[in-house]
């Protein structure tokens, strides 16, 4: 069995193509990545938290990547 079908704990959110797919083909770094996680799977897992975790990793990337506080 794929891996991409398989799940530790938790459960696969229904969609076309997984988060970890399209971070993976489209070489997102670690930061870019968790944004997309988080965006894609807010509204099926932990609703507002998940958006100040995308907030929290758009301050961080401002900060690393541009020099930005």
């Amino acid at each position: 069995m794929s891996a991409l079908k398989k799940q530790e704990g938790g459960k696969h959110y229904v969609m076309p193509i997984q988060p970890i797919e399209y971070i993976t083909k489209n070489k997102l770094p670690y930061i870019e990545g968790n944004i997309i996680k988080y965006a894609t799977r807010h509204r099926n897992k932990n609703g507002a938290e998940d958006i100040k975790k995308i907030i929290h990793y758009c301050e961080l990337l401002l900060e690393l990547e541009y020099g930005t506080k």
